[in-house]
């Protein structure tokens, strides 16, 4: 398939939605902070394969039904680089080449953005009007759980807390499962469940979506490979396994990524996915 046109049209479907979810903020220098990180560009992996995951268990279907879902992600991910970023986090001056949101207007405002965008994730999932009241509460269900301390969060603060000891393996890729994994590993399950798909289906997709969410990781580290082997900062992958065994180890998660697909017909897209997530060079 042509994935790079495939993604570029859910891209847009996005794009064309995400601002106008948070317009209107008051007072008006806020409404155009808001904004300011959801303008920045990215990939939007997440939001993508939402649609993916949504498309594949419901291929007669409007992908439209699983917009919601795809924004609520993308804006708990943004949410969680504009913290990221502060000073008392990652101290980042830029973000995709624009300086971070707290260095366009300062820290206050910064920290008000992302707290936004977070509670802004859930109403629209609560206006979500073309799901059933029954799978709304399952989208905000495995949101929170997510992006809460039982993941997203619990991974930062593994990291924060005791990140820079942590030289076992195990220890690290629960660390990630949590920091980098859980959101796309709800990204994935939110479009099924939008689609109202059967449980069997719905567990191969978490096997999937658990796996890229790793292998996620691992490809960033190996992106990072020349400051990871030195010996100061984070724990990464390349500083444990070397560049060589990090991308056999992210092969090997995609390989049974795309395994646990077996079963599906037409899930090309997803299986893309998964090989531009090892295989991106940013």
């Amino acid at each position: 398939m042509d994935l790079e046109s495939w993604m570029r049209d859910r891209r847009k479907l996005v794009e064309e939605r995400l601002s106008s979810t948070v317009e209107g903020g008051f007072p008006k220098p806020f409404d155009a902070a808001l904004q300011y990180p959801l303008q920045t560009g990215g990939k939007r992996i997440r939001p993508i394969l939402t649609l993916a995951a949504f498309e594949l268990c419901a291929p007669n279907a409007d992908s439209a039904r699983a917009l919601p879902a795809a924004l609520a992600v993308e804006l708990i991910h943004t949410y969680s680089l504009v913290h990221d970023d502060l000073p008392a986090m990652d101290d980042d001056d830029e973000r995709r080449g624009k300086p971070t949101v707290h260095r366009a207007y300062d820290e206050a405002t910064a920290i008000l953005v992302g707290d936004a965008l977070l509670t802004e994730a859930f109403q629209l999932l609560t206006d979500d009007t073309a799901s059933s009241p029954a799978v709304r509460i399952k989208l905000i269900s495995e949101l929170t759980h997510a992006s809460g301390f039982r993941g997203m969060v619990g991974g930062q603060a593994m990291d924060i807390i005791g990140g820079a000891n942590v030289t076992d393996i195990d220890e690290l890729t629960a660390l990630h499962r949590c920091k980098t994994g859980a959101l796309i590993r709800a990204a994935v399950r939110m479009g099924a469940i939008c689609a109202e798909t059967k449980p069997a289906n719905l567990d191969a997709l978490t096997t999937y979506a658990e796996c890229i969410g790793l292998a996620f990781q691992l490809a960033d580290d190996v992106l990072d490979a020349d400051e990871d082997q030195g010996t100061d900062g984070a724990p990464s992958f390349v500083r444990l396994l070397g560049v060589e065994g990090t991308q056999k180890k992210a092969l090997e998660l995609i390989r049974t990524a795309q395994e646990a697909l077996r079963e599906f017909e037409g899930a090309d897209a997803l299986h893309a996915l998964a090989e531009f997530i090892v295989n991106r060079t940013e």
